[in-house]
């Protein structure tokens, strides 16, 4: 038999073997790592004392597993784990999610340290090279929200929990959580609300003092047997609106001042033209508008005249001082 010659990287492959999800027998990893079971041994008690939870069964079928341990040691990655914790983390960084973001960037830091410079140079190219969005709605939701319905969703169960919609005193609910789902960067709960005997989906940014009852209930399928992302697409409003804007410049001149993103024109007199914009959430077809080079009124819908307002009082009050 023919020894690995570097014990350290006998060490990692090792430890790649055990995470994952299965027992080995010693003399399998024997095989696999043309070594004897003595050494195997030997290198389970030095992972051992480097912190990994390594759990031993005997008997006939047993073996060696990873088990979850109460400290976190050092972690093993090939270059695609790597990169993609990396890119992960980054946009963790950047996501709907509140209380997250500095842990993030913290243990991006730590792995960027610790990655190899090939690695390294990729993950850093990525990051210059990619621009993230914002959602289109600036909510986030909290992260101990989230894992708290995430662990009332596996365990199948009842949940309460107080949801503000806007423009509404917040309302008490009990609910049969189904699953947790993103739509446009946008955390969702898919439930069966029990008070109201109909499946809802709730937005988590507006999900707080969330209870878990002890109840466990047998889990439900959604109507029609419809998936959960294709449930949540279909019960919500529709999110895309279209706006007309009476331009105060000839339809010449607009046709070459207004860019073809913004929509299509149509002319209306000698002094002025239309524009019928291209379909956009109201904050971020707001904010389009707002790039006219040009003078305007709006026409319609009626809500975006509040999303203008709020931009016109944002940009008001940062000059109140000059």
């Amino acid at each position: 038999m023919e020894f690995m010659r570097d014990p350290s990287d006998r060490l990692l492959r090792l430890l790649s073997l055990l995470q994952t999800p299965r027992e080995w027998p010693g003399p399998e990893l024997a095989e696999r790592l043309d070594v004897t079971p003595r050494t195997i041994r030997r290198d389970v008690e030095r992972l051992r004392r480097l912190g990994y939870p390594v759990h031993a069964v005997q008997g006939n079928i047993g073996g060696y597993r990873l088990s979850s341990g109460t400290a976190m040691p050092p972690l093993v990655l090939d270059d695609d784990e790597a990169i993609a914790v990396a890119v992960g983390l980054s946009a963790a960084a950047t996501a709907a999610i509140t209380g997250v973001e500095d842990a993030s960037l913290r243990a991006l830091a730590k792995l960027e340290q610790v990655l190899p410079s090939r690695l390294r140079h990729r993950v850093t190219a990525l990051s210059e090279a990619a621009v993230v969005l914002p959602p289109r709605d600036a909510s986030t939701a909290e992260a101990t929200t989230l894992a708290t319905l995430a662990a009332a969703c596996t365990a199948h169960e009842k949940v309460r929990f107080a949801y503000a919609k806007p423009h509404s005193d917040p309302t008490r609910r009990l609910v049969e959580p189904h699953q947790l789902v993103v739509v446009e960067r946008l955390w969702y709960l898919v439930a069966y609300d029990e008070d109201r005997a109909a499946w809802r989906s709730f937005r988590a940014d507006r999900i707080s003092e969330v209870h878990r009852t002890g109840v466990r209930v047998p889990a439900r399928d959604l109507p029609g047997g419809a998936d959960t992302r294709t449930w949540v697409t279909r019960a919500m409003p529709p999110r895309d609106v279209r706006a007309r804007l009476l331009l105060h410049v000839p339809f010449d001149q607009a046709a070459v001042q207004i860019p073809t993103w913004q929509g299509t024109l149509e002319p209306v007199d000698d002094a002025s033209c239309l524009l019928h914009t291209a379909p956009d959430s109201p904050r971020h077809l707001a904010h389009r508008i707002t790039l006219l080079p040009v003078p305007y009124t709006l026409l319609d819908p009626p809500e975006l005249a509040a999303e203008l307002r709020t931009i016109a009082e944002q940009a008001t009050h940062a000059i109140r001082h000059l």
